[in-house]
């Protein structure tokens, strides 16, 4: 254990020195994950080592620091329902959510990866610390320090004096360079419901100025919630999920400022809703923009059923309409979604003529789960080569579908839940008259 901390303080030396100049390495490989509890077991490291990623990217909920109360329906304080009156998450003190970060920096498996790889990140709703919050959290100031001492960022960044934790990185020598862009939609985020600001002026000023800075072969924009999918257009009125969907200006803003700049080799990644999936959008760029999606490194949706029931949140992943996901011969299951632990992978082949992108979707052995390959001259909007009928596929977004098809999952739920409740209703009326008819035989005899 001494010697892996030593190699760990050496590591995090060398990437302060690496941050003060060019990284001029070529850089072929990229893991990135979010949402690791830092109470729960974290195998999933085992297999990021294995694949020996040059950087790791943490995309949000880095650990769970606010505190999450338990389903109250009665009482005097109710976390859920529609007579809720008390909050279902509340934050934690500074101390604790220190105390949390300092559980996660020394998990044995994240440490073996920090001693042999850069780590850089940002964050997302529980490492902010409140579940869903936005610019009107109090102790966003606080908690973006303990953020940044996670990642051992330098006390003399730029990032410990702005507002927000969002910031870039290029790697690699000229003509093969990797630009990272990562945002923050937390700290200057507008309310849920507002269609208002993802990420504020001052970032949106900086993020202009990335993208239309010095070009680069390959640009991932890293956002903590999805950029392309908008599931809670299809899984509403039963639930919601955070997208930059939900800010539909936004999200169009974000679109053309990429049109705009004529940057070619653009695509997302992104965390936050506990399964993995591959999206994409035809119609903004000029070329499809992708959005790799890895969440969680310990949370995922499959486990809030016990394993024999776990086919039904694969059968409810496939009935959920998504017209931006990718679907193709990659993917371990038919809904081209997953729903336990997993880890995102980014293989860049920079012999093969056009450079090549192997972006995968792992499990917790390093196995895919679903993927792509992609031609770097794909995402050049000189060089389309999508087909008009491509275009269609997957430029309809999931607001405009049909009513009957958008609203499909919360039709059969709601069919169900009717079914259950006639049946019920049935049955008592079953016993009932069973014990009139039991009653007025006793009377008779």
């Amino acid at each position: 254990m001494e010697r892996l901390v030593a190699a760990v303080l050496a590591a995090g030396v060398l990437q302060v020195l690496v941050a003060t100049a060019d990284d001029h390495y070529l850089l072929s490989r990229i893991a990135f994950g979010s949402c690791a509890n830092q109470s729960a077991p974290q195998p999933i490291w085992d297999a990021i080592n294995k694949f020996d990623p040059q950087v790791f990217i943490w995309l949000g909920d880095n650990i769970y620091g606010d505190i999450r109360r338990p389903f109250i329906f009665l009482g005097k304080e109710r976390t859920i329902g529609p007579w809720q009156n008390a909050p279902r998450f509340i934050p934690s003190s500074s101390s604790k959510m220190l105390s949390r970060y300092n559980s996660a920096k020394n998990v044995p498996g994240y440490l073996r990866l920090r001693a042999k790889a850069k780590v850089v990140g940002t964050w997302d709703d529980h490492d902010y610390g409140l579940n869903d919050a936005g610019k009107e959290f109090s102790a966003k100031s606080t908690n973006q320090r303990l953020l940044l001492d996670f990642l051992d960022e330098p006390q003399d960044s730029p990032r410990r004096k702005q507002a927000g934790v969002y910031t870039s990185y290029t790697f690699g020598p000229p003509g093969k360079q990797v630009k990272i862009i990562l945002l923050d939609t937390r700290y200057h985020r507008d309310p849920l419901s507002s269609d208002g600001s993802v990420l504020g002026d001052s970032q949106w000023s900086w993020l202009g100025k990335e993208l239309r800075g010095t070009p680069s072969a390959i640009t991932i924009i890293g956002s903590s919630i999805q950029v392309i999918s908008n599931l809670s257009g299809t899984t509403g009125p039963l639930f919601y999920m955070e997208s930059w969907g939900r800010f539909p200006k936004e999200r169009d803003r974000l679109f053309k400022l990429i049109n705009d700049s004529k940057r070619d080799g653009v695509f997302f990644i992104s965390g936050d809703v506990h399964f993995g999936e591959i999206t994409r959008y035809d119609c903004a760029a000029g070329y499809p923009l992708y959005d790799i999606t890895s969440s969680g490194l310990t949370q995922a949706v499959e486990k809030v059923l016990p394993s024999p029931l776990r086919f039904i949140v694969r059968f409810l992943a496939w009935f959920t309409p998504s017209t931006m996901r990718v679907k193709n011969q990659n993917c371990r299951y038919r809904s081209c979604t997953y729903g336990e632990p997993n880890f995102g992978a980014i293989q860049i082949d920079w012999d093969a003529s056009p450079v090549n992108l192997k972006i995968q979707v792992r499990d917790i052995n390093g196995l895919p789960v679903t993927g792509v390959d992609i031609s770097l001259s794909e995402l050049q909007a000189w060089n389309r080569t999508i087909k008009a009928g491509q275009d269609q596929r997957h430029c309809t977004l999931e607001v405009k579908l049909p009513w009957i098809v958008r609203y499909r999952l919360a039709i059969l739920v709601y069919s169900v839940l009717a079914l259950l409740l006639l049946a019920l209703v049935g049955l008592i009326c079953a016993v009932t008259l069973a014990c009139r008819v039991c009653l007025k035989k006793c009377k008779t005899d």
